[in-house]
């Protein structure tokens, strides 16, 4: 399994806190955004969006990261400071 997991704002769009997905269904992280939206079609907005910025196992990762079993990636919103 891999665990999927919404953060800050992006959590509160989703409605969401994240999500369980058989390490099957997805070999990178593109394909898991791929199968999200086809899940969950009313996160497309939110996960198309081309600033959402994703984590591999608590590492910045980008879409064509390899996923498997056991791995956490986490979206999440860009942070700006104050």
């Amino acid at each position: 399994m891999i665990q999927v997991v919404f953060l800050a704002l992006l959590r509160e769009q989703l409605g969401s806190n994240g999500i369980q997905v058989d390490s099957n269904s997805a070999k990178s992280i593109g394909e898991l955004k791929q199968y999200l939206i086809s899940h969950h079609p009313e996160w497309a907005e939110f996960l198309e969006n081309k600033k959402l910025l994703i984590a591999l196992n608590h590492e910045y990762a980008r879409g064509d990261f390899p996923l498997k079993s056991g791995d956490e990636v986490a979206f999440f919103p860009p942070v700006t400071g104050g």
